[in-house]
């Protein structure tokens, strides 16, 4: 049996909507939609050589997707020829060969575009594991996916009164001007823990694929002020579907131990519930124990972990 591998046809809307449900199979702790796969793929910057593929399965002659995988090079770091692959298959459909036949392409793809070394992110489990190691890859860092139940979930209350000079806004209050939370976004990641090093400083790129996602919830999406400056934010990623999902909660460097970040997810996480979502996730590395102890006076319990597994090229 041969599976066909092929990339997703932008202009046909059920391919987008095979990427959600294989993802959605694959991996239920992120949300998606065929809409965001698109904006995906439509906003990708040229430099991040960025490609959807999909794994059809060998036997069904209407070309049943049963795999899709992620590829490109990470653009944003200052190192250059770091290449990505994450590949999802279907569980009803393991074994068929998807798997092996989407990395095979994807790792010709980042060899193409002068790729050193391919960083992939793997489920904790032992056969996902297993296949990674059989391909070359070796483990390094893990993240730990989490889920709060906002039907059941004891939310803490803000503070009757927030300290001086602290206001929280929407994200939608910087609907005419974003820059601030570029800027902000920007500071912040450059102290995410991660094997990939990352600077951002292209604020057209960052509209497109940042502000202009539609899984950002520009409302839900809380931004602490200090003294009129952003000092912190929670971005809240949505569905459309009651999921809720805390794309990054930061707090910029002078402005830490003020207890914000937790006020910032306080405040999203009540909207999020008012406004009728149900589930929120959020995902938090394995050794990131200052934001994983946020999350757990929450309520959020971890439900799966991944591992980066990464080869050289």
């Amino acid at each position: 049996m041969i599976t066909t591998i092929r990339d997703v046809r932008p202009t046909d809307p059920r391919d987008a909507e095979s990427v959600v449900r294989v993802r959605r199979a694959a991996l239920p702790f992120m949300i998606g939609t065929a809409v965001g796969v698109a904006h995906e793929l439509a906003s990708a910057h040229p430099d991040k050589r960025y490609r959807l593929l999909v794994a059809e399965h060998p036997e069904h002659a209407d070309g049943l997707v049963i795999g899709t995988a992620q590829v490109g090079i990470a653009h944003e770091s200052p190192e250059p020829g770091q290449g990505f692959v994450n590949v999802y298959v279907d569980p009803a459909h393991r074994g068929l060969g998807a798997g092996s036949a989407l990395l095979d392409a994807a790792e010709e793809h980042l060899r193409a575009a002068r790729a050193r070394a391919s960083f992939a992110w793997v489920l904790d489990e032992p056969p996902h594991r297993a296949f990674a190691e059989r391909r070359g890859y070796r483990p390094s860092r893990s993240a730990h996916f989490l889920r709060l139940d906002l039907t059941t979930a004891g939310l803490p209350a803000l503070p009757a009164k927030l300290p001086d000079g602290v206001e929280l806004r929407a994200g939608s209050a910087f609907a005419a001007d974003p820059r601030p939370l570029f800027e902000a976004d920007a500071a912040a990641t450059l102290d995410e823990p991660g094997d990939v090093p990352v600077e951002f400083g292209d604020y057209e790129d960052w509209l497109r694929g940042t502000w202009e996602h539609p899984y950002l919830d520009r409302e839900l999406t809380t931004v602490v002020l200090v003294d009129g400056r952003v000092a912190g934010f929670t971005a809240a990623h949505t569905d459309g579907a009651g999921r809720y999902s805390s794309a990054m909660t930061a707090t910029l460097r002078p402005f830490r131990g003020r207890g914000l970040a937790r006020m910032a997810k306080i405040d999203s996480l009540l909207r999020a519930r008012a406004a009728g979502c149900t589930e929120a996730f959020t995902g938090n590395d394995t050794g990131n124990a200052p934001m994983l102890a946020v999350n757990a006076r929450f309520g959020y319990e971890v439900c799966a972990t991944e591992t980066r597994y990464t080869k050289q090229l």
